[in-house]
């Protein structure tokens, strides 16, 4: 399972960065999981200076701006193997 972490204080960005979280997971169908981490020391321990912040399985992604949902699927099919949207892994049809 993927863990999505959305680093923040709980300010409309971090709201709205958690949405497209939610959003490109559910667009995807993959199974992950959403955490808000909203304790400043916790946030720190990222190494998260500006929040909004995304990281990925404990990964940091994006800081300081709020990733759209077709950016955060982007880092979501790295993670877990999907190929990037209008590709495939077989080969063309002969």
């Amino acid at each position: 399972m993927i863990t999505v972490q959305i680093l923040g204080t709980g300010c409309a960005k971090c709201r709205q960065l958690a949405a497209n979280a939610e959003a490109a997971v559910t667009a995807l169908g993959l199974d992950a999981r959403i955490e808000k981490i909203e304790r400043l020391s916790e946030i720190l321990k990222f190494g998260v200076m500006m929040t909004p912040a995304l990281a990925i399985n404990g990964t940091v992604k994006s800081a300081g701006r709020v990733l759209s949902p077709e950016e955060i699927g982007a880092h979501l099919r790295a993670v877990a193997g999907v190929p990037p949207a209008g590709r495939s892994n077989g080969a063309a049809g002969a």
